[in-house]
């Protein structure tokens, strides 16, 4: 295997990133659990019958298009003998504890981006080891003889690269993407496969003649602003394998909140309120996760022409209850004056958040498959 050497001359200063993903986490650990539960599609998230949403799902569910934040009723009709485990994020949350220990043996320079996703910064580790991809190695060695759970990693030059590298080989891969590969790994990647690169935003690429990394990096800075906004920046940027954001551990976060984008525009206020619902209980499995709640409900909605608004309500007490989250939300949408214009995108975020665990507070996922992010 190519190794990515630390502490050469040629690259000292170059950071040394690792992104280490757990496999279909929360499924895996129910599948690990229950014995009876190994080898068939699985779910973790609300019943069908209680209009639920799929919070993960097993690799074995994969195979029939279900994904997370999917409404667990279209789960079921993709496949019928679903199975549906309720969330145990009391014990997510202790696995994912013991995982980050694992992580503190080689660098303190930790960020969580979910329980089951993290990046480590190893430019300097704790143990001297020269190479990044032995430590990437040692850690997921550890997560299974300690867990049983495996994971992937992608170990690279910066944040985005080690988290495209994990991707590459799922699950219980390990991919480096050296200094030298990292341009021309860029170009070749399709465009739908780049973090930060949405079902949505991939299709408005895709009509702009934006297939690859290639196609991406021919564009101007200012013709992405022009198409795509303050993302044109970031998305200049990654067409070069440019990013850099640092590692930043126990980083405090500031809000919670999911949002949707259309793959085509919604214009009948009911199936507005239905989407409105599904992202409300996204954000209670995400305010759950984290053990937090939130006082300042902040709604979101992107019309068609592009044009967003916001619009936000404090309460007197902190809330985290789907039945309360969507009761606001809705509330909110109900104010606004659609005048016939149809919506590609809501969202709904919880701010001035209250939670005895702050310097723990890990970033939520992206679901690019759902269109749904944070």
């Amino acid at each position: 295997m190519v190794e990515l050497r630390l502490g050469q001359e040629s690259v000292a200063r170059t950071r040394k990133i690792v992104h280490v993903d757990m496999d279909a986490f929360y499924a895996s650990i129910e599948q690990r659990d229950n014995p009876s539960y190994r080898g068939k599609p699985l779910v973790v998230g609300g019943s069908p019958n209680q209009r639920g949403v799929v919070a993960a799902a097993s690799y074995e569910a994969r195979k029939f298009g279900i994904h997370s934040a999917m409404p667990s009723v279209t789960a079921i009709a993709k496949c019928p003998g679903l199975i549906f485990v309720r969330p145990r994020f009391d014990v997510y949350r202790e696995i994912s504890a013991a995982i980050h220990a694992i992580f503190k043996r080689y660098t303190d320079l930790v960020e969580g981006v979910a329980l089951d996703e993290a990046y480590l910064d190893v430019t300097e580790n704790r143990q001297n080891i020269t190479y990044a991809s032995t430590i990437a190695r040692h850690i997921k060695t550890a997560i299974f003889e300690e867990t049983k759970l495996t994971a992937t990693a992608g170990v690279s030059i910066n944040k985005f690269l080690a988290k495209m590298a994990s991707g590459q080989n799922k699950p219980n891969g390990l991919t480096v993407i050296l200094p030298e590969q990292a341009i021309a790994f860029v170009e070749q990647l399709p465009i739908e496969k780049f973090h930060g690169i949405g079902e949505v935003t991939a299709a408005k690429m895709h009509s702009l003649g934006i297939h690859t990394g290639a196609d991406l990096k021919m564009r101007s800075l200012t013709d992405l602003t022009h198409h795509f906004g303050k993302a044109g920046h970031y998305y200049y940027k990654i067409a070069r394998a440019e990013d850099d954001r640092p590692v930043e551990a126990n980083r405090v976060r500031k809000s919670i909140g999911a949002e949707t984008s259309f793959a085509q525009d919604l214009s009948d206020v009911g199936q507005m309120l239905q989407e409105l619902e599904q992202i409300a209980q996204v954000v209670e499995q995400r305010l759950e996760q984290h053990e937090t709640r939130g006082r300042t409900l902040t709604l979101k909605v992107k019309f068609s022409d592009y044009h967003q608004i916001t619009r936000s309500k404090t309460m007197l007490a902190p809330i985290s209850k789907l039945s309360t989250i969507f009761e606001i939300a809705k509330a909110l949408f109900e104010l606004i004056s659609l005048e016939n214009r149809s919506i590609r995108l809501l969202g709904i975020a919880l701010s001035n958040l209250d939670n005895a665990k702050q310097t723990q507070v890990i970033q939520l996922p992206l679901f690019q498959n759902a269109g749904i992010i944070f």
